[in-house]
């Protein structure tokens, strides 16, 4: 059976709370096994169905009032997006701005990548690479940036993250 990674935009931040032995609740409630969470932040394995991702935010909002994206990220498509790290950088100044749909093209090509200094991206199918040399939390290549940009939802991740997300799906 696969397992998968859940990201969850903007939990834990901003006042949009969610305990994660409450979030590993309601995971399980819809048939996820061998259910963990990674880090405070909205990330949760599991193995079972892919479908379980695409019930768990109506259920987080009827169960505990938490409104949130919620995107899926097999262990394999995982494992490709290591391996397509397109940054030698490691760490927090390289990110992965992971989408709920596959990037349209022209939309990207009308970004003006020289428009943000020192930061760079790449976007591979529907992942955002950001390489932000002076911290993320100074980028404007932010969640809100790609959602309007590119007309989806989208959740960010660092580096560090990415990869042991890797790991537990691995």
């Amino acid at each position: 059976m696969p397992r998968f990674a859940v990201l969850l935009r903007g939990v834990n931040v901003g006042g949009n709370s969610l305990g994660m032995a409450d979030l590993v609740g309601a995971v399980e409630d819809l048939g996820g096994r061998d259910v963990r969470t990674y880090l405070q932040s909205g990330n949760v394995v599991y193995t079972g169905a892919r479908a379980l991702a695409d019930r768990l935010a109506p259920a987080l909002a009827d169960q505990l009032g938490v409104r949130t994206s919620v995107i899926v990220r097999s262990g394999k498509e995982l494992a490709a997006v290591v391996a397509a790290k397109p940054f030698p950088a490691e760490g927090k100044v390289v990110s992965v701005t992971f989408l709920a749909a596959k990037a349209d093209r022209k939309r990207v090509a009308a970004i003006d990548a020289q428009a943000y200094g020192a930061d760079e991206f790449v976007v591979i199918g529907a992942e955002v690479f950001l390489h932000t040399p002076g911290g993320y939390g100074r980028s404007k290549l932010n969640n809100t940036f790609w959602e309007r940009r590119l007309d989806t939802a989208a959740t960010t991740r660092n580096w560090n993250t990415v990869v042991a997300l890797a790991d537990l799906t691995a």
